[in-house]
């Protein structure tokens, strides 16, 4: 499409290191935000992906997020630990717990481990996939920056208070879910604003609380809608799981939680998020687990669609499926708008702008 270009993977990856290391970033740390990122981009979370950029540099020139260093373990049991993320990229953090929740789990059943002292680390299913692929269930939550209105409320409190969770079936096959507690994650409302577009009915809501269409109005002083939308249609389970989020992560880690935490935007102090990752040995429990758990898809998959429909769809198969038109294409598409903001910001680094392909790409999905 004429709005479109296409960019090789390589390149999306490395156009974000340039820009981090351009900025002080150890390269290390550089490189596995880069993937992390990039990942969100080949399945087709673009909220998540390099679209986020700016906001990690800015939170390292602000000198708000560190530029080096290693997360510790302030206390540990068996199963648990206690994590001090010393202020790194969220990404650091998470990798740091979930190798740590890992080699927990492969000894006591089960590795669950909390972070105080984390950065925004992107899609929660980085983290649960991470340790899927060890052989094990994952699970990721995370605590954010303020965004969303509670039910019958006109005030933000939680943040979008994410969470994901993946189980590995046979053959390669697994359950991928990776979800906000709001309508949608609040970089989908940047998205729409980036490609001036209006927002659908029950994701957003002015500064009063009111329900909006209007993307600038949920970005200056508006809000997201809790999972659910308005109470009348199930908000309150959002504003319950948001808050559950915030038990697990910010609470039980002794960081910052709900309306404490810093804005997302231009924040002058360390953001301090709450994590929590877990890891699940299913060979501490019933034999078959793998089994079991392709048998379920299946019979979601073989059921037969709704009148309209033409096929019956698990947690992660959008994603396969965006994953294999990166895969077939060459690269990411991204909207040209993007690519504008991104040449801008390697113009103020002085480094090599992102090198776009010639594409007549497909509609993306978003």
């Amino acid at each position: 499409m004429e709005d479109h270009v296409l960019v090789e993977v390589a390149e999306s990856i490395s156009f974000i290191e340039r820009c981090m290391v351009a900025i002080g970033t150890n390269p290390s740390h550089a490189t596995l935000l880069a993937e992390l990122l990039v990942t969100a981009d080949r399945r087709g979370h673009y909220s998540h992906g390099i679209n986020r950029i700016d906001v990690y540099l800015g939170n390292v020139e602000r000198g708000v997020t560190a530029k080096d260093g290693k997360p510790v373990i302030i206390k540990e049991m068996a199963g648990t630990a206690w994590v001090d993320g010393k202020n790194l990229l969220g990404p650091i953090v998470g990798q740091f717990c979930v190798d740590l929740a890992i080699e927990k789990a492969k000894q006591a059943g089960i590795g669950w481990v909390v972070a105080k002292g984390s950065n925004h680390y992107g899609i929660a299913g980085w983290y649960s996939m991470r340790i899927k692929d060890a052989g094990m269930i994952g699970l990721s939550f995370t605590n954010t920056s303020p965004c969303t209105f509670p039910t019958r409320s006109r005030q933000i409190i939680t943040g979008s208070n994410p969470l994901a969770c993946s189980a590995p079936a046979e053959n390669g096959d697994s359950f991928d879910l990776d979800m906000a507690t709001t309508t949608v994650a609040y970089g989908k409302a940047e998205i729409c604003h980036l490609k001036g577009q209006s927002l659908p009915k029950g994701w957003g809501c002015d500064s009063g609380g009111k329900e909006t269409s209007d993307p600038s109005e949920v970005l200056n002083g508006g809000g997201l809608q809790p999972l659910g939308g308005e109470e009348i249609t199930g908000g309150y389970k959002g504003t319950g799981l948001a808050l559950m989020v915030e038990v697990l992560t910010g609470i039980l880690g002794g960081a910052h939680f709900g309306s404490n935490i810093r804005k997302w935007h231009g924040g002058d102090r360390e953001a301090d998020l709450g994590q929590c990752f877990v890891a699940i040995n299913s060979d501490a429990f019933a034999p078959g687990f793998s089994e079991r758990m392709t048998s379920l898809m299946a019979s979601c998959r073989n059921s037969e669609p709704a009148d309209g429909e033409t096929e019956v769809l698990v947690a992660g198969d959008p994603e396969r499926v965006h994953m294999e038109k990166v895969r077939q294409e060459g690269g990411i598409t991204y909207h040209k708008n993007l690519i504008t903001k991104l040449n801008g910001i390697s113009t103020r680094l002085k480094v090599d702008p992102i090198v776009v392909k010639n594409h007549d790409a497909e509609k993306v999905v978003d």
